[in-house]
């Protein structure tokens, strides 16, 4: 049943258009017992996504190679993008023991007709060269099955080693790597869900968990994190995967479905946040540790971009459809929320390069003391005195507990930095519509090709 605020919409279809619509399923599936239907991330066609937790795989097909590391600096993001408090009285309780079995036996020949299919038509889309080399960066980059299965593998061992001291816990794997905006040399995010009445201090836990990883032959470089939200970091022994590990919360569970549900509703999303983000980093203004922007605020600010064209990409799911995005609802439905969104076939038919450019237009000319960037309205809000935005040079609003995720942005002079990266690299790409001029394409590729 649709919330009685959004009934289904028939949105109009765009055939003839540069990004013509599949047919496609009206509800996704998440019960599915293959590896085709279960391990989709290029499917245009089903729209199904992958069940939230799968049982470990148990056949003899070898692991995919430990990979080389790529990432020299402490890149990973910190932790100012979630905090527990909002949803610290919900219901945990859960069907601790349901599986949704998932074979790795499983033919993948689909699987990779799909695949194929997906880059032929976002090929078909690149009529410029701008948008061609954003199709070949994605292409390149994005994560692949495999890097998927690595990590779930992981999780699985780790689960059941966790459950030797919490009974009760479950591990969830959250972030990029589940909500289909991942690359290649992505870390994996973990959410230790424990149930019950009994409050768990997260430093506690982290410290019980960080004693039994030392245990354990698959674990090394284990290293506890003591910030706002406190993580367990460590790495798979023999590989450069990097898992962050957290202890109820659940709201990074709710945003890897919002996010999910948000990349798979255009062809165009997942390549233009993977590009953004790759330009990002390269330009440093992609790191929270040192005062610019986290991943997470790029991907709103990317979101919020696309909502708010003359012909919008994307919608507010959250607008349009509030019980399927629920900040309230029992975790174990959280997956189950998308299910009841209808397809949403965009009008708009920029390229991505002209999405490109006019991504960093927009925040060339935003008006950063006067607006707040909300993906969950569509539209940029005004700048009260509000404490989230008092005195914050750049705002993007949580789209669930609507905190400011970009407030590590505190100095002047990194707000400065950003703002002039936008504007030099919107001139750039403007005068020349090559990306190499603000991103060395091969550079990259390589990079990420020799972590494979």
């Amino acid at each position: 049943m649709f919330p009685h605020s959004a009934a289904p919409r028939r949105w109009p279809a765009c055939g003839d258009g540069l990004y013509p619509q599949p047919a496609v399923s009206t509800f996704y599936d998440y019960k599915h017992q293959s590896l085709e239907g279960g391990n989709s991330f290029y499917v245009p066609r089903q729209r199904r996504l992958p069940p939230y937790e799968w049982k470990p795989p148990t056949s003899t097909v070898p692991a995919p190679p430990p990979r080389t590391p790529t990432m020299t600096s402490g890149r990973k993001r910190q932790h100012d993008e979630y905090s527990p408090h909002a949803v610290k009285r919900q219901c945990l309780d859960s069907s601790l023991h349901r599986q949704d079995r998932l074979s790795f036996n499983s033919p993948s020949s689909s699987l990779s007709s799909r695949s194929s299919e997906t880059s032929n038509r976002l090929k078909a889309c690149a009529k410029d060269k701008l948008s061609d080399q954003m199709v070949e960066l994605f292409e390149e980059c994005q994560q692949q099955d495999s890097d998927l299965i690595k990590k779930e593998m992981c999780r699985s061992q780790l689960q059941r080693d966790i459950q030797r001291i919490y009974a009760v816990a479950r591990l969830y794997l959250t972030g990029s790597s589940m909500n289909g905006l991942g690359c290649r040399s992505s870390d994996a995010d973990l959410c230790l869900v424990l149930k019950g009445n009994k409050r768990h201090d997260p430093i506690q836990v982290l410290s019980a968990l960080q004693r039994l990883f030392r245990s354990l032959s698959y674990v090394e470089r284990t290293q506890l994190i003591r910030a706002k939200v406190p993580i367990l970091r460590f790495r798979e022994k023999g590989s450069d995967l990097e898992f962050d590990l957290n202890v109820n919360n659940t709201v990074g569970i709710r945003n890897t479905f919002l996010l999910r549900s948000y990349a798979y509703a255009d062809l165009r999303i997942r390549p233009m946040i993977l590009v953004i983000k790759k330009w990002a980093r390269y330009s440093q203004i992609n790191d929270a540790s040192k005062g610019t922007l986290s991943s997470y605020t790029l991907v709103l600010m990317v979101l919020h971009y696309l909502q708010t064209l003359n012909e919008p990409v994307v919608p507010s799911l959250q607008r349009d459809y509030p019980e399927c995005f629920n900040p309230f609802m029992d975790i174990d439905m959280v997956p189950e929320g998308p299910k009841h969104i209808p397809p949403y076939l965009s009008r708009n038919q920029l390229s991505l390069g002209e999405l490109l450019l006019g991504f960093l237009k927009y925040y060339t000319d935003f008006r950063w003391d006067k607006q707040v960037i909300s993906v969950r309205e569509a539209k940029a809000l005004p700048k009260t005195n509000f404490r989230e935005w008092r005195n914050k040079y750049i705002c993007v609003e949580e789209p669930f507990e609507r905190n400011n995720v970009a407030r590590a942005v505190h100095e002047k002079a990194k707000f400065d930095a950003i703002k002039a990266q936008f504007a030099e690299s919107c001139r750039i790409l403007h005068e020349r519509k090559d990306l190499n001029a603000i991103l060395p394409v091969r550079a990259i590729i390589n990079k990420e090709s020799s972590g494979r």
